[in-house]
């Protein structure tokens, strides 16, 4: 299987890259977001690390601008890495390491995160070498090696919630969420596996979604491909619970609950 090794130019993939660079189904990827205007710039250093290690290269850009958000970013990011990794029948490989997580444990947490958001970075679509490195430790790497890398300025703006916790965390804070990471990680793995269980029906208990909650209907809704935020799950959960038979509840634009007595029902709007 190739590994789609999702390279910035930045410290934590350069030294990503330089752990694979002998890896014969390695494949170097590369999205310029447009963001910065010298951001063409770490397509061609990405490049020529690429040439030098003899591995296959490929970049996308996109037109994105200086106003775009950490989340858009990410979606077209991935968007790009899944297709590459599709067409090569591939896994993503990206250098996220133990300081990501614990700074997107406390993101998480400002925004008021449920379970899911305490165990950040599960799963096994993509592959996390350095996840257990800490900033430090990649950076000791690059030193001993002497790996040359991309400097991005946005990394020191205050602009970007991420910037301002990673500098707001003290070693302490960060030791006590990583404690609490590898402790939610197993219940996460139970807890997904549990869930992955629900298949697909045509009609679903009353009884079994109020008892069971948010995370049994997000299930139910994930197997039908739709995916809502944590207020519209909210709202779905209440209509289920509360709507007379015969009601129906629209989920977006193209699905609604058609509730009856003991069960409800998943159905497209096309019926309408």
């Amino acid at each position: 299987m190739k590994k789609i090794l999702a390279v910035s130019g930045g410290i934590d993939s350069v030294v990503m890259l330089h752990m694979f660079r002998a890896d014969q189904d390695a494949v170097v990827a590369h999205f310029d977001h447009g963001i910065r205007p010298n951001s063409a710039e770490d397509c061609l250093f990405v490049a020529r690390l690429a040439k030098e290690y003899g591995l296959p290269f490929y970049s996308q850009r996109a037109e994105l601008g200086a106003e775009c958000s950490e989340d858009t970013a990410r979606v077209a990011r991935y968007a790009f890495l899944r297709d590459l990794a599709k067409k090569h029948d591939g896994q993503i490989y990206t250098a996220h390491h133990r300081d990501d997580v614990v700074e997107t444990m406390a993101i998480n947490i400002l925004r008021g995160t449920g379970w899911r958001g305490i165990a950040p970075f599960w799963g096994k679509e993509i592959a996390r070498p350095l996840i257990e490195m800490t900033k430090a430790d990649i950076c000791r790497y690059a030193t001993a090696h002497g790996l040359s890398f991309r400097q991005d300025q946005t990394n020191t703006e205050d602009a970007y919630l991420r910037n301002r916790v990673r500098l707001a965390l003290s070693p302490a804070e960060r030791e006590a969420l990583y404690a609490i990471y590898l402790k939610q990680l197993p219940l996460r793995d139970e807890i997904e596996f549990i869930l992955g269980q629900i298949s697909p029906s045509n009609q679903y208990s009353k009884e079994l979604v109020a008892q069971a909650g948010i995370e049994i209907l997000r299930q139910i809704l994930q197997n039908h491909q739709i995916y809502l935020t944590r207020p519209q799950l909210d709202r779905a959960l209440e209509a289920i619970q509360t709507f007379t038979p015969g009601k129906r509840f629209s989920l977006d634009k193209n699905h609604f609950l058609n509730i009856k007595r003991y069960y409800f029902q998943i159905e497209g709007s096309a019926s309408v």
